[in-house]
This record gives structure tokens, C-alpha cells and sequence, in this order.
């Protein structure tokens, strides 16, 4: 892999160990996957767990003086000060949250603490150069906004924020954001759950590939829909990047999605039915519920509105937990307008800087949660609670009862 002068300096270690180390990591991955040079980017996007791994990268490229020369907006953890009013937790568990939260501090990330980037707090514009982890995130900046970035770990990414650039593979080349796989839909998709098991088919059909969608009916996807949909697809498979045809930037054409290639016979058809047989198997749980939880990816303050107009005033049971996890920005929305309170009053809380894959949540495992994300259900069914999943008008019925029937 070629490297400027400047950046043989950066790998010599000539601008100190910690961007020496960074630079280590991107060129390891160049030569690994054939890159011909590194290329500038313009946003990054980190996604940081506040778990331990990805905690010891920042901070041995922060104990070697590296600060970023892109600023990165990250992921979140845990809101330390307020989950901690209501849930136990370790010394152990909120040490390494505190010592995550140090550590992008101190190399000059964005802390905006948001899973869904590219809607608000770092939205690159079509054809950008951008280096994003974030599996839900990925396929959004790539897909629906026509950016380019390759599926990102947290610790390349934040590499590529120190350095500023990434190796140029994969989705930086024009003829790798081609679709390969022709999928029509003739289905109804009424709210962003269902682009969501829309896109958990699509990810169990194309695996790694990319998919080019045709829509038999009009279809106007709202980027809540576009997130679902592409969060799904990289849970059951691995899509960072799709097209849909007439809608998303790159495919205003199925000629164009294809990139002038032979056009494929399409692999499937999916129909109401096959959205019906999906939800099904993945929604079979019924019982007695803890928690109803929802954010992943985080809400918006226009999902926020939709759950208080689904309660009506009617209130959560006393057996149950209702969290939304949302940006922010939404959060404070919410607040300002009053809606917080008004949902508080029902048994509804929210926080934003959190994730749902974090120990603060630690109590509720052993019991049956209800989401309406799968990707929800999958990172907290390997913590140890089981989850249904369902729509968002049914997770606030379950939520009333107590139970799912």
C-alpha cells in the first residue's frame, strides 16, 4: 500500500505513539483488504460501548498523545448520573463508564453519545468520505444518504478520526457500491416496524451482499423507517449498503443500482405474507413482561409524540418498566414541551445518552422485556432476557396490561 511521506513519519512514530499506533491499525487494514493508499475523510463516527475493549484502544492512543484530527460524534454508554437513581450497579461497572467517557473526552471526540448519527449530530452529504462503525448507522449513510464508508469497527474508525483518513477499499470504490442481489416487494409498510422486518428479511436473504429493492406500490420511506430498515438488515445479516430503486440516491434507476452490470433475475418476492411469516418467528414469547424497551436505534421526538398519543392517558402496570432511550436532543424536546412529564405521570421514562446493551439494565434479566426491534431483542437476549417483539401499538398495550397474550 502506497504511503505519502508524511504518513511513513506518522507510522516511524515522528508524530508521537499514539498516532504511530493509529497509523498501525490503518495500515494493517489496507494491506489486509488491498487498499492502494489511505484517502482524507471528512466525519467519523465511533462506536463506543463502554465496555473494556474499545475503552483500552482510546486510552493507549490518548497515553501516546494522540487527539483527532477529525472530530468523532460516538455512540453511547450509560447515563451514569441519572440510570443510577434507579438501578444498582458495580463499582467495577461504573468505573469503566466513567473511564470511557475520560478517554473520547480527552481525544477530542464529540460526545454526543447517539447510535443514529447520521440523522442529526453527523450527517454527511452524498459521496462524502466518511469512516463509521455503528452497524445501524452504516447502511443509513451509505444507503439512504449515498455517503461512503465501510462497515467501521470502533477501533478503526476512531484510528481513522486520529489520522484523518482511511484505507481506499470496499465501499470508498465506485463499482464495490453496486447492487448484487435483486429482491421485489409487493407489502404493506405502514410504520417503521414494519421496514424493520422488511429489512430483518433482507439481511437473512442477502447475508454480506448488496441488495437492490423494487417496490411494487409507492412507497415514501422517513428516515425513522430508513434506520429500522437498515438496522435489521445488518442484525440478521451484515448489509452496510442497499438501494432502493426511485427512492435512495445511488439507484434512480435499477440500471443504475446495478452500475450498468447484467441485471439479475430477482432472488425473492416478499409479500405481506412474508413480512406475517417473519414476525411470527420472531415474536412467538407470551406471558407475564418486566419491561417494555424501545431506542435501538435511538428514538426520535416525533416516536416520542406517537407513544404518548398510543396511551391516551392510560398508565404502564405496576409490574412493568417503560424506557425509551433516545437522542438527546429529543430528550430535551420532550422536556421543554412538557411531554416528559406528561409521560412520567403514566409510568413512561426516558434517558438519552444510553444504550440497551449495558449493565444498568442488569436487573430485569431472567424475565420477558417486549421491544419493537429485533436487534433490541438480540443484544439483550445474550445479556439473559428473553424478549417478544412487537409493534409499537402492541408494546404499549403489553405495557398496560403487564403482560403479553
Amino acid at each position: 500500500m502506497f504511503l505519502t511521506d508524511e504518513e511513513k513519519r506518522i507510522l516511524d512514530g515522528a508524530e508521537g505513539a499514539g498516532k504511530q499506533k493509529a497509523m498501525e491499525m490503518l495500515y494493517a487494514l489496507g494491506v489486509t483488504f488491498d487498499a492502494e493508499k489511505l484517502i482524507p475523510i471528512k466525519r467519523a463516527h465511533v462506536a463506543l460501548s463502554g465496555q473494556e475493549g474499545d475503552t483500552y484502544w482510546c486510552e493507549l492512543l490518548v497515553d501516546g498523545g494522540a487527539t483527532c484530527a477529525v472530530p468523532p460524534t460516538t455512540n453511547p454508554y450509560w447515563d451514569t448520573d441519572y440510570l443510577t437513581k434507579f438501578y444498582d450497579v458495580t463499582k467495577e461497572e461504573l468505573d469503566l463508564a466513567n473511564r470511557t467517557g475520560e478517554a473520547y473526552r480527552k481525544i477530542g471526540a464529540i460526545l454526543t453519545y447517539h447510535c443514529a448519527p447520521g440523522v442529526c449530530s453527523n450527517v454527511p452529504f452524498l459521496g462524502e468520505h466518511i469512516a463509521f462503525s455503528e452497524s445501524s448507522a452504516t447502511p443509513y449513510v451509505n444507503g439512504a444518504l449515498g455517503a461512503r464508508s465501510n462497515r467501521e469497527s470502533s477501533i478503526s474508525a476512531l484510528a481513522a478520526a486520529v489520522v484523518g483518513k482511511t484505507p481506499y477499499y470496499g465501499y470508498h470504490i465506485d463499482e464495490n457500491r453496486h447492487g448484487d442481489i435483486l429482491i421485489e416487494v409487493d407489502a404493506e409498510l405502514n410504520e417503521c416496524y414494519d421496514w424493520g422486518i422488511l429489512g430483518h428479511c433482507i439481511g437473512e436473504m442477502a447475508g454480506s451482499l448488496d441488495p437492490v429493492l423494487v417496490f411494487k406500490n409507492k412507497v415514501r420511506p422517513s428516515q425513522e423507517d430508513f434506520l429500522y430498515f437498515g438496522a435489521e438488515a445488518a442484525t440478521s445479516g451484515a448489509v452496510a449498503m442497499y438501494h432502493m430503486v426511485g427512492i435512495t440516491p445511488e439507484a434512480p434507476t435499477l440500471e443504475a443500482a446495478f452500475g450498468g452490470k447484467k441485471i439479475p433475475a430477482p432472488a425473492a418476492l416478499i409479500t405481506n405474507k412474508t413480512l406475517r411469516d417473519q414476525e411470527t418467528k420472531l415474536t412467538a414469547a407470551t406471558g407475564d413482561i418486566n419491561l417494555v424497551m424501545l431506542g435501538c436505534p435511538h428514538y426520535t421526538y416525533s416516536q416520542i409524540l406517537e407513544i404518548e398519543r398510543l396511551f391516551a392517558g392510560r398508565k404502564v402496570s405496576h409490574n412493568t418498566a417503560f424506557w425509551i432511550l433516545a437522542e438527546s436532543g429529543a430528550v430535551e424536546l420532550a422536556e421543554r414541551s412538557r411531554l416528559r412529564q406528561k409521560l412520567e405521570l403514566l409510568g413512561v421514562r426516558m434517558v438519552g445518552n444510553t444504550c440497551i446493551d449495558e449493565p444498568c439494565w442488569k436487573s430485569f434479566e431472567g424475565s420477558l422485556g417486549v421491544t419493537d426491534s429485533p436487534k433490541c431483542a438480540y443484544y439483550r437476549e445474550r445479556r439473559g432476557q428473553p424478549f417478544a417483539i412487537r409493534r409499537l401499538s402492541e408494546c404499549v398495550e403489553a405495557a398496560i396490561k403487564g403482560r403479553l397474550d
